[in-house]
């Protein structure tokens, strides 16, 4: 019986807190058939150059503003855009104490032949998760038979029903959208994933904190990563009424 259930957009090199959410979950559901919402996470996220935060982008074919993100697909200039990103990593984190193996985990995903972003991405959040030795086992929102169209409580509760689950954790970000009472009709749990303030060295300069997974795993060795993922608390929601539904 799976106990826990989360579920995200895939993300390209999101931060640690995804991981977290991954790794104290008895199954994680990547939501490829969610839509695509222009200027998320989804396909950007920021590493540290020169001690500041540097905004990285993968720039993707124009699509339908409606599109779920398994119907977008990187751009034709992928390999010089790839390129690109490896020659700011090299020159940023030359002197990480991780370089060398981060660079090789980021290669081995880069040269990925594959173009649609939803699958690109799930193969890069499992490469990283092999890396890190996360186990959880990996469902794909699109092949779990739900409706095209579904309020997003509804969703969530359908697919933790359907994986037998009791509990479902979010990211602190979703608080307000999450009824808990909704939830217990249902028989489950709802609870928010809340990173711990963490700081690790960055080349002797002042923390820059909420970076991608790249940088942390520059600075840090897998196994101080791990340690790294026991660190958030587990938070109840916020009774909402008016999020409440028959």
């Amino acid at each position: 019986m799976i106990r826990t259930v989360s579920m995200m957009q895939p993300y390209l090199f999101p931060y640690l807190g995804y991981f977290q959410l991954i790794a104290h979950s008895d199954a994680f559901v990547l939501g490829d058939d969610l839509q695509y919402v222009k200027a998320s996470w989804i396909n950007r996220n920021r590493v540290l150059v020169n001690g500041q935060p540097k905004l990285l982008t993968f720039p993707l074919r124009k699509g339908e503003q409606q599109d779920s993100i398994n119907q977008r697909w990187l751009c034709d200039d992928t390999p010089k855009e790839f390129q690109r990103l490896l020659r700011t990593l090299e020159l940023a984190y030359a002197r990480a104490p991780h370089f060398e193996r981060t660079m090789a985990m980021i290669r081995q995903i880069l040269a990925n032949p594959e173009r649609n972003l939803a699958k690109f991405t799930e193969y890069a959040i499992r490469c990283i998760c092999a890396h890190l030795q996360i186990t959880t086992p990996f469902r794909i929102g699109s092949e779990l038979g739900l409706p095209a169209r579904m309020d997003k409580q509804e969703r969530v509760i359908s697919i933790a029903k359907k994986l037998d689950a009791d509990l479902y954790i979010n990211p602190i970000g979703g608080l307000a959208l999450y009824c808990p009472a909704l939830f217990r009709a249902h028989g489950l749990a709802l609870r928010f994933l809340l990173m711990d303030e963490l700081s690790y060295p960055q080349f002797n300069q002042p923390f820059v904190p909420s970076l991608s997974i790249i940088d942390v795993l520059m600075f840090n060795s897998p196994s101080e990563v791990q340690a790294l993922l026991t660190r958030f608390s587990l938070v109840e929601g916020i009774e909402q009424p008016a999020l409440q539904r028959a």
